[in-house]
């Protein structure tokens, strides 16, 4: 069941710099979805210097996964270790955005479950920030999966069309794809099962719908 994004966001519980100065220390160690946002990043910016900004990044351990020509900036609740090019801040209440600056790769992998009501207004200030040739990449849970599996703190439950229709009213859409398949409801730990499908960028029609693990959408101003 889909969350009312609409609701009074009193009614929704939002997690804290409490809760994600620990639950972020699970990722300075890059997982398979962070690897693979790593690839999609590097494809993007084609061997051009440019300034990403990763929204929600931790640890900032994709730092480490893309090119140098790469310019990196991040956004969290809960900075680690501090760094010139990271900015602490709670981005539910206060606008996602860094020094003024404008960029030509925003990302945010495992963000928007956490949203809540904010959803539209977030995709708004994305939208903002984004240079006239730019691209947002953002990662989204399949909540159609066969076995739905949802983490408890998550806020913002949705179909994968809910969240698309969202997406679609501030960005154009380039394409769309999912992280992974499994039988399970998560990302494949196993070696060989990540290297066939790190490189994979393609759905596979009905398989995908009920089999996608997350999904990842590139999109362009609209």
């Amino acid at each position: 069941m889909s969350l009312p994004r609409d609701s009074a966001t009193e009614d929704i519980k939002y997690y804290k710099r409490d809760f994600w100065s620990t639950e972020n220390l699970k990722f300075s160690t890059p997982h398979y979805r962070m690897r693979k946002s790593a690839r999609i990043v590097n494809k993007i910016a084609q061997h051009t210097a440019c300034e990403l900004l990763d929204v929600g990044c931790g640890p900032a351990t994709l730092r480490r996964l893309i090119r140098g020509d790469i310019s990196y900036h991040g956004v969290d609740i809960a900075i680690q270790e501090p760094a010139p090019y990271l900015l602490e801040y709670d981005f539910l209440e206060t606008p996602i955005s860094f020094n003024d600056m404008s960029f030509d790769i925003v990302l945010a992998q495992g963000v928007f479950e956490y949203i809540g009501a904010f959803q539209d207004q977030k995709f708004a200030e994305i939208s903002r920030l984004l240079k006239a040739d730019g691209h947002f990449v953002v990662s989204y849970v399949n909540f159609d999966h066969r076995a739905r599996k949802i983490y408890w703190p998550y806020s913002n439950v949705q179909s994968l069309s809910e969240f698309r229709d969202s997406l679609a009213a501030h960005f154009r859409i380039e394409r769309y794809f999912p992280t992974s398949h499994n039988w399970n409801h998560s990302e494949p730990n196993r070696p060989y099962l990540q290297a066939v499908q790190l490189p994979m960028t393609l759905s596979v029609p009905v398989l995908s719908r009920y089999l996608a693990v997350e999904y990842f959408f590139i999109c362009s101003r609209a």
